[in-house]
């Protein structure tokens, strides 16, 4: 029996920073049933439960938790799927620690309950079970076209099938999954063990993905409600259009964006020499940016065999990555270049990267966005030498579907313009959400978006 101290988690088991930035295993390795049951006594079951209100698709975590602690795995799965599609995904990649846990009383005084490793034990042994979400028992004879796999478009599917729609994904990549199979590298999202299982379930509730649609050139949101009949179109096409600097040696060979980057990773698997889209293996590479994706670079870099470092702008308390990737990055081996600033990429006689000329800066007053503004230091000019750069600024949704839809509003950043809590378009019978409307954020709020729209598609197609 493992001996509980309310205060604090009940440790999780890791692979040793040493073996993990040498592969791309799973980094993190959960809770097995016993330290499930155990972390979940930790709960005190809150009358008023804030941890429902932090989690943005309001999955009701002590009645799940209260199950984990009684034994009862499949009961608090089907507690757990009633809201979410993709546990065992959101148990992983989630900020937890900004939404449900931080709002969780345990952790007023000591360590909020480990809701999100619950979440992953729960789902992973759903699927170890053979356990699947339940599908509708009622058809209700309408059609939805849902643009995009990633998790918002995956969410709300889900949703729409079990309200009894017949529902068809189109993705515009050759796999389905979006950002989950491009972006989140495999040691943080095993691929074929979760992700493909994920959507697997989705499938199960009668959902149908058409692979290699891109919507505005194969079909357009136009033809799909004209032509094909559809009573309403979801879209969750995400944020993927990359960022760059303007600096001078953007356009030099060596410089990628971490879409790219990650893209060939993830879905090509490039680091594998077999690979038909084989990646260079770099010797030192710069990553620039703070961001979750720019700790996926790096520690991508790192495990193809390349000294990494971090160029940020900021210090360490301004950094937006989550707590735990920032850890598990430094315990890698990566090197964090803070209050740096990149002013040009400079190249050899043959157009390659052969270092990126930097200042150091310094934070003044705040800016528009709360975090204290970066500010140059005179004179400070230096290089670090590198081979390989990497842009990870942010990414902004392809202007492509807002181009070739009649009547669809986007705004100056190429966003779809889309109410918040339903999701509905200028154009009749759209509805948007996810990375599409707000811009690059995380896989649980887009979650969120696409199934608040699949509620408001549900109330206008059953009115």
């Amino acid at each position: 029996m493992i001996e509980v101290d309310v205060l604090k988690k009940v440790p999780v088991r890791e692979q040793a920073p040493a073996e993990r930035a040498k592969n791309f295993k799973e980094v993190c390795l959960g809770y097995d049933k016993e330290e499930a049951m155990a972390e979940a006594t930790r709960c005190i079951n809150c009358k008023n439960a804030r941890c429902i209100t932090g989690c943005p698709v309001s999955i009701n975590i002590p009645a799940f938790i209260e199950q984990v602690k009684e034994g009862n795995i499949e009961g608090a799965y089907k507690i757990i799927s009633e809201s979410s599609a993709l546990p065992a995904v959101c148990g992983r990649v989630c900020p937890q620690e900004s939404q449900c846990e931080g709002v969780c009383v345990r952790g007023v005084k000591g360590e909020a309950v480990s809701i999100g490793k619950l979440e992953r034990f729960v789902a992973d042994w759903a699927r170890e079970n053979g356990i699947r979400p339940e599908p509708a028992k009622v058809k209700r004879g309408k059609r939805v076209a849902v643009i995009g796999s990633g998790p918002a478009g995956l969410t709300c599917a889900g949703d729409l099938a079990k309200y009894g729609y017949d529902v068809t994904i189109y993705e515009a990549l050759h796999k389905a999954g979006g950002v989950l199979v491009y972006g989140i590298p495999e040691f943080r999202l095993p691929k074929d063990a979760v992700v493909e299982k994920e959507i697997e379930n989705v499938r199960s509730l009668g959902v149908k993905i058409e692979t290699d649609v891109v919507i505005g050139k194969s079909i357009t949101i136009d033809e799909l409600l004209e032509q094909e009949k559809f009573d309403a179109v979801f879209i969750g096409s995400g944020a993927g259009l990359p960022k760059f600097m303007g600096i001078p040696g953007e356009n030099a060979n060596g410089v990628f964006s971490a879409n790219e980057y990650l893209t060939r990773s993830n879905l090509m698997k490039a680091f594998d020499e077999n690979s038909r889209t084989p990646i260079m293996k770099s010797k030192k590479v710069a990553v620039v940016g703070g961001g979750n994706v720019a700790m996926d670079a790096a520690r991508t870099a790192l495990r193809l065999g390349a000294e990494v470092h971090i160029v940020y702008r900021r210090s360490e308390a301004e950094l937006p990555a989550r707590v735990e990737e920032v850890h598990h990055a430094k315990e890698e081996g990566i090197i964090f270049d803070l209050l740096t600033n990149p002013t040009e990429i400079l190249e050899d006689e043959k157009g390659w990267v052969c270092g990126i000329k930097c200042v150091r800066m310094e934070l003044g007053e705040p800016d528009e966005s709360g975090r204290r503004r970066p500010v140059v230091v005179p004179d400070s000019e230096f290089v670090i030498d590198v081979d390989t750069v990497i842009m990870s600024l942010g990414t902004s949704p392809n202007p492509l579907i807002s181009s070739t839809t009649k009547g669809l509003e986007a705004n100056k950043h190429g966003c779809i313009v889309a109410t918040e809590d339903t999701g509905k378009t200028s154009r009749d019978s759209v509805y948007a959400g996810g990375d599409a409307v707000t811009g690059a954020a995380t896989v649980i709020l887009a979650m969120g978006a696409g199934k608040s729209a699949a509620k408001a598609i549900h109330e206008q197609l059953s009115a």
